[in-house]
């Protein structure tokens, strides 16, 4: 199995993260993934967790760890793993054709990958920086306001200071969208069990599909309540559904 050839600026960023370690991170890196073209898929995804839970995480890191999960016959891991490489990289096409063609050996509907809608917007808005194109629109839409009152003869500072404004709260759109959809999880274990409760006495009131993306609703120590694709609610173990706003723990 070929690995993808990390980009040189997150080669770079493992190098200067790499003070104090017994290895550098870049060179962990390609360890990783000698391991999982020698057989050893599960030595090459310790790696990548570790370095994915120091902070190093890229497009690179996770597409090839989706690819070593894939080795080990994980279809759940290997979607989560593209999945939290298309949130750090919103633009990486190359996650996104992974995505599609995991999903189809899956088995899996779109919308079982997307339950939050606004979540696409929010990619799209991290994409594009959008947050940082409201905040100059909103200064350029203050600054034509000023001289719109400054210059009450000018007609052309009062319509762009609208327009701006305008455009402005267009563009906070897709920030908005991210605080306001709730958090979401892969299910990466075939034939999870759904719980009545929190606890490792609860007992099972149904089975979660491997690869499905779930919706978090309520949050334990160990457990988050989730909603499947049918509506149907419950507790799940944090080992079988992980959360895509953070990276799984080593």
């Amino acid at each position: 199995m070929s690995a993808r050839v990390p980009v040189w600026l997150f080669a770079l960023a493992l190098s200067a993260a790499s003070a104090g370690a017994q290895a550098p991170p870049v060179e962990r890196f390609r360890r990783a993934g000698e391991l999982v073209r020698s057989g050893d898929a599960l030595g090459g995804l310790a790696v990548y967790r570790e370095l994915a839970a120091a902070g190093l995480e890229s497009g690179s890191l996770y597409w090839n760890w989706a690819q070593a999960a894939s080795a080990r016959g994980e279809a759940g891991e290997a979607l989560w793993a593209v999945l939290r490489g298309r949130e750090v990289e919103p633009g990486d096409r190359s996650l996104a054709r992974e995505q599609e063609r995991l999903r189809e050996a899956a088995n899996l509907d779109p919308a079982e990958l997307a339950p939050e809608p606004l979540f696409a917007l929010a990619r799209l808005g991290r994409r594009f920086h959008l947050d940082w194109l409201a905040l100059g629109l909103a200064l350029a839409s203050l600054g034509a306001h000023a001289l719109a009152h400054r210059r009450p003869a000018l007609r052309w500072p009062a319509r762009a200071a609208w327009g701006a404004g305008a455009l402005a709260l267009l563009a906070a759109a897709g920030p908005l969208a991210g605080a306001t959809a709730r958090p979401t999880a892969v299910v990466v274990r075939r034939g999870a069990p759904l719980l009545d409760g929190a606890s490792g006495s609860a007992h099972s009131i149904g089975a979660l599909r491997q690869g499905e993306v779930v919706p978090i609703i309520e949050r334990s120590v160990d457990y988050l309540r989730v909603e499947d694709s049918s509506g149907a609610r419950g507790w799940a173990h944090r080992d079988d559904v992980w959360a895509l706003e953070r990276p799984a723990a080593p």
